[in-house]
């Protein structure tokens, strides 16, 4: 064999070996599967990549190096430590929590406490911590937004206004930014009914409230999808939690 040949056969092979294969049948880029196998990742949240299936998400997405996003209510940074990896030293994850409540005591915990602790960490010194603001946008343009089993919780805030939420989203993010909407599946037609009983929520009542800050509905992920879940059960039950049929919502600015 002439020296060409083999050092084509050598890219391909160094070219397979850098992508994880995913259900879908596409491939998981190197950056991401190094993410979700770094050792600076709490075992509590790699214990739950089996059902979360980290990686094929943020393919899905298709969150890469350099880019900026925000976390949206991050809960305990599972997603906010991953980003931090994928995005790198280039890159900056804005972790955004709910401000504390008008009316909670002084000696109350900053909401924002455990992303700033994740802040605090060497190993994801690009998270910058912050708070929701519905009448805002980010300081920035950014590449993309994801909330995480949150948007049901959002319908149940007193005077909840999920257009003003989803308009702050649209106005941080650069024009063809990514939005990523992921939740527990309630019964198609039922809206918003189950939120604050079973929290869940009907996936086509999400994809029409985004659509109408302005979004493009992109595409749906199925990697968390369950046929088993009857949406019947409290999203929390014992012999569902961790494995209720969730979907996976890609929307997009438009870019004009």
């Amino acid at each position: 064999m002439s020296i060409r040949p083999m050092l084509i056969a050598a890219a391909i092979t160094v070219a397979l070996a850098a992508c994880t294969p995913m259900q879908s049948g596409k491939t998981v880029p190197a950056a991401i599967t190094a993410a979700v196998a770094d050792p600076a990742r709490p075992a509590a949240d790699t214990q739950r990549d089996a059902d979360r299936k980290p990686a094929e998400l943020i393919a899905f997405a298709g969150i890469k190096a350099g880019n900026k996003g925000i976390d949206l209510l991050p809960g305990g940074g599972y997603f906010t430590r991953l980003f931090s990896k994928v995005v790198g030293p280039k890159g900056v994850v804005y972790a955004w929590v709910n401000p504390k409540a008008a009316n909670a005591p002084a000696n109350a915990p900053d909401p924002a406490a455990g992303v700033t602790a994740i802040a605090a960490d060497a190993n994801f010194k690009n998270v910058r911590p912050g708070y929701i603001d519905t009448n805002g946008k980010s300081a920035e343009p950014v590449d993309f937004a994801w909330t995480s089993l949150n948007y049901h919780d959002l319908q149940n805030r007193p005077n909840a206004d999920l257009g003003a939420f989803n308009t702050m989203v649209f106005n941080s993010l650069k024009p063809g930014g990514v939005y990523i909407v992921i939740d527990h599946a309630a019964e198609i037609g039922s809206g918003k009914r189950d939120t604050s009983t079973l929290h869940r929520i009907d996936p086509s009542f999400v994809k029409a409230e985004v659509v109408k800050s302005g979004f493009v509905f992109e595409a749906e992920s199925k990697a968390l999808a369950n046929p088993a879940d009857d949406h019947k059960g409290v999203n929390r039950d014992s012999g569902i939690r961790g494995k209720t049929d969730q979907f996976v919502l890609k929307f997009r600015k438009p870019k004009k």
